[in-house]
């Protein structure tokens, strides 16, 4: 229970205290559209940047500690997708849409903050590791599903172009490619850009907080209830559990194991709204899964953190 209080609950406050403030109208939605893009096309990307390009790559792209992680996710995504279709009878587009729900972990705005407040900011090189690869892999997993079943006899090349072309509009995807790239080359950046670098980073993660409560306050719980507490069950205890399994069969190392599990029993993450609203497919499935999920998490992110003691 104290960590409940004393880890969990502090992050989930910042989300409710901006869910209060837009349910009170002090904060319009459209201020609330501007704050979730300044942290997602800039701060964000900025955070991830300077984590990359500092990240000793060789140490902490362990090939175990992505397998375990990423093997859990695909896992996710085949259950959704094949459960949205075979057991809630979902046309093939909608099932592809759930399955990445379920493939989205909200690895960034909650599952960094809680492991920092949970094991301390040096344990966080695991997660770093696992989100370098989480939005192009996820996207990649997700558009190429969904254009191949929409495809209607376009070829292969051009299928993969449309792939591409949506991994390289992603600001995560663009910072990430950045970091890395400054990582491998060695590339000098004056400290005044490290300094501006830092300031603009540490606003990402308060702010998108804060900001998806706003968020969050629009979406209800609508639709298939079914669909979507298959969903949150799949995203929340299922892909955790497989990512555990794997983990100790792999034999990771304690701060390998913590932030892959952490990590993957995160709610699905606002991303996963954004690739049903780019679709226009089982949108409302994926906004009341993010909410839905989102307040479970407060839960079931304590339960993970029990059983890893």
């Amino acid at each position: 229970m104290q960590a409940l209080v004393d880890v969990i609950l502090p992050v989930f406050l910042v989300v409710a205290f901006g869910y209060g403030v837009t349910w009170r109208g002090w904060m319009s939605e459209g201020t609330v559209d501007g704050l979730m893009s300044f942290t997602q096309n800039f701060a964000i990307p900025c955070l991830l940047f300077l984590a990359i390009a500092q990240l000793d790559l060789g140490l902490e792209f362990d090939w175990r500690l992505l397998t375990s992680f990423y093997i859990g996710a695909v896992a996710g995504f085949a259950l959704g997708l094949l459960g949205a279709r075979f057991l809630f009878g979902r046309g093939w587009e909608d099932a592809i849409a759930v399955g990445f729900v379920c493939l989205f972990s909200n690895s960034l705005l909650l599952g960094l903050p809680i492991t920092e407040r949970a094991y301390g900011p040096d344990a966080l090189a695991a997660n770093f590791a696992i989100i370098a690869l989480h939005s192009p892999f996820c996207y990649m997993i997700g558009i190429t599903a969904m254009e191949a079943v929409r495809a209607q006899g376009r070829g292969v090349g051009a299928t993969l172009g449309r792939v591409a072309l949506g991994m390289g509009r992603n600001a995560l995807v663009i910072g990430i490619a950045l970091g890395a790239l400054v990582n491998l080359t060695g590339a000098p950046l004056p400290g005044t850009v490290w300094q501006a670098l830092e300031l603009i980073a540490r606003a990402g993660l308060p702010a998108a907080l804060f900001g998806l409560g706003g968020v969050l306050y629009r979406y209800r719980p609508e639709g298939d209830l079914r669909l979507i507490a298959y969903a949150c069950v799949v995203s929340l205890l299922v892909h955790p559990a497989i990512v555990w399994g794997m983990g100790r069969g792999l034999a990771l190392s304690e701060a390998q194991f913590r932030s892959a599990v952490v990590t993957a029993a995160m709610a699905p993450g606002v991303n996963a709204y954004v690739f049903a609203n780019m679709y226009g497919r089982a949108r409302r499935v994926a906004a009341s899964a993010v909410l839905v999920g989102t307040v479970a998490c407060a839960f079931s992110a304590w339960f993970w953190m029990a059983v890893l003691g």
